[in-house]
């Protein structure tokens, strides 16, 4: 301290010297010796004698600053202005940190908590500023509500994009605000009708053109489940696409428009009605809620004639690709641009002669899918992207991942890391099968990842090959398949130039029961069952025979389907 008062001394003098009298000097003295925390007068507790080095004297820099921050009640001295910036240079910082300190510290405490609080010393800042985030979703201690994976599927213009975005209104997952300037934009770009849609169509082009074209994912909830939406394209030029949403899905939402003219459309032969819905049934889509739509259409009005109409049409051919229609199948009406029957049941003055729940209502009352973390880790990749890393995004078919799991990427074997998990835009520390995550891996570039690659245990790899025989059902083509023919395969994400090699055998498509005695054929026809073995023509490919999603498999050719089956044994 006596150093500090010798220095404050000697910038008083160098003061005087610059030019300053010495009857302004004294002034200013005495002035700042009536609050200044270095003059000779406030040390009274030294007793006018210095400490001695081996007892060092305390410091003072608390009392000061409560001195200080009373500076401005206290008259103001006119000084020199070189003298008093001396003085401030030496202590404002701690002064003004301390008092805005005590500042913020009244500000954030909450008035239910004691005064006494915020006169406290500056750690309670420090913990307030260090205090932890809010804990994560833990995988491992199991959501809170059951999630379900939702697939709207059906043909160009049937609504599937417009329901998705009016339900993401009616449950909040999208603020009304946004969705009236969504109707704003919609509205300056003459597509009055189509602003709900937007809330999962993204893409520029998609709303332009008013078709789907990437598959939209978005999330919402309700009083007792998760639900994430998954809005496959129409279109039949992107059927590729469709099959990658139905593959991640556990129930489809088969949308049908009753308007006049559009159901004939969807559902004669060229229409993708009858190919969503068999796509669907072959990608493992269990249950499936037939959604008549657009029933407030004049043509319509809510007529239970064109409900039926539409029911009857469509029931024997969703038996015939393989529904329950006791079981599998449920229909009914609604309109997904007014909202009717989405939330609120029909009241009775629009639709008198359904009684059934509404969409939400049936969605929320689903039986519960079993899920389990048991079995062997299975994450098909649907895609990659550069995220600060490699992030690959897919549904997890079988047992559980964890942050830190040491994984293989298949069939190029490549050893990575789970840095880091999400589900529907949460990061997690755990997912158990049937849940879409994305994933952060360490030790392989976005270049070497592919979609239908498969993430898998490191102690226990998936099968892979280039050659299998496959179980398969021939549709509708005007050639027969032998031998020789071609067509693209579509396993999971996976799409795959295949040729056949030979036809094995032919099966009963009743009995299932394979004519041993018979030669082995030469060709199979449309609409006979039998064991094929296929070639990859790009190379090897994942194959799991014990997993059913990892080893159903499309055949299509010439823009259509032609044939489904399940990969019964690899070649080695």
């Amino acid at each position: 301290m006596a150093q500090k008062d010798n220095d404050v001394r000697e910038s008083w003098d160098d003061d005087d010297t610059a030019g300053g009298d010495t009857d302004a000097s004294s002034s200013l003295a005495s002035s700042f010796s009536k609050f200044n925390i270095n003059a000779t007068e406030f040390v009274p507790s030294f007793g006018g004698s210095k400490p001695t080095p081996a007892a060092p004297a305390p410091s003072r820099a608390s009392e000061p600053v409560a001195n200080v921050a009373k500076a401005p009640e206290t008259q103001p001295v006119s000084a020199p202005k070189k003298a008093s910036e001396t003085v401030k240079k030496e202590k404002e910082p701690s002064v003004q940190a301390a008092a805005q300190s005590k500042v913020k510290r009244a500000e954030v405490i909450p008035p239910s908590q004691p005064k006494e609080l915020a006169t406290g010393d500056g750690d309670i800042e420090e913990e307030e500023r260090k205090a932890p985030p809010p804990p994560r979703v833990n995988g491992s201690e199991g959501p809170k509500k059951e999630h379900l994976n939702i697939v709207f599927i059906g043909h160009v213009d049937a609504g599937k994009s417009t329901i998705g975005g009016h339900l993401m209104l009616l449950t909040g997952a999208v603020d009304k605000r946004t969705m009236e300037k969504y109707e704003r934009e919609a509205k300056e770009a003459s597509r009055e009708s189509w602003y709900l849609s937007w809330a999962l169509d993204t893409n520029p082009e998609e709303r332009d053109k008013g078709k789907t074209v990437e598959v939209g994912r978005a999330a919402f909830e309700t009083e007792k489940k998760h639900f994430t939406i998954l809005d496959a394209p129409g279109h039949k030029s992107f059927v590729a696409n469709m099959l990658e949403g139905a593959a991640q899905a556990d129930v489809g939402i088969l949308v049908i428009s009753a308007r006049k003219g559009e159901f004939e459309t969807g559902f004669d032969r060229g229409g993708q009605t009858r190919e969503h819905a068999l796509l669907a049934k072959t990608s493992g889509v269990k249950h499936l809620i037939v959604v008549i739509n657009k029933m407030d259409d004049p043509t319509v009005n809510w007529s239970v004639e064109r409900y039926n109409e539409c029911k009857d049409k469509i029931l024997p051919y969703l038996k015939s690709v393989g529904y329950n229609p006791k079981t599998d199948v449920v229909f009914m009406p609604l309109s997904g641009f007014t909202g009717a029957n989405m939330k609120e049941p029909l009241d009775k003055s629009v639709c008198s002669w359904y009684d059934g729940p509404s969409f939400l209502q049936y969605l929320d009352q689903l039986p519960r899918f079993e899920r389990s973390g048991e079995g062997v880790l299975r994450i098909p990749i649907i895609g990659r992207f550069r995220e600060m890393g490699t992030v690959v995004t897919g549904k997890i078919e079988s047992g559980a991942i964890r942050r830190g799991d040491q994984l293989l990427l298949m069939p190029n074997k490549i050893p990575v890391e789970a840095l880091q998990i999400w589900s529907d835009e949460n990061e997690v520390d755990q997912a158990i099968n049937g849940d879409n995550v994305r994933v952060k891996l360490k030790g392989v570039e976005e270049e070497e990842v592919q979609a239908g690659f498969i993430l898998c245990d490191a102690a226990s790899p998936c099968k892979t090959g280039k050659i299998f025989d496959g179980q398969v059902v021939i549709l509708e083509h005007r050639n027969i398949i032998c031998a020789g023919y071609s067509a693209i395969m579509h396993l999971n994400a996976l799409q795959e130039h295949v040729s056949v090699s030979m036809i094995i055998c032919l099966k009963d498509k009743k009995t299932g029961e394979i004519d041993k005695t018979a030669p082995r054929p030469k060709f199979i026809k449309p609409g006979q069952a039998g064991i094929v073995r296929f070639e990859c023509q790009d190379g090897v490919i994942c194959m799991d025979i014990d997993n059913p999603q990892l080893a159903r498999f499309t055949l299509r050719d010439e823009g259509k389907t032609i044939g489904f089956g399940k990969i019964v044994k690899v070649v080695q």
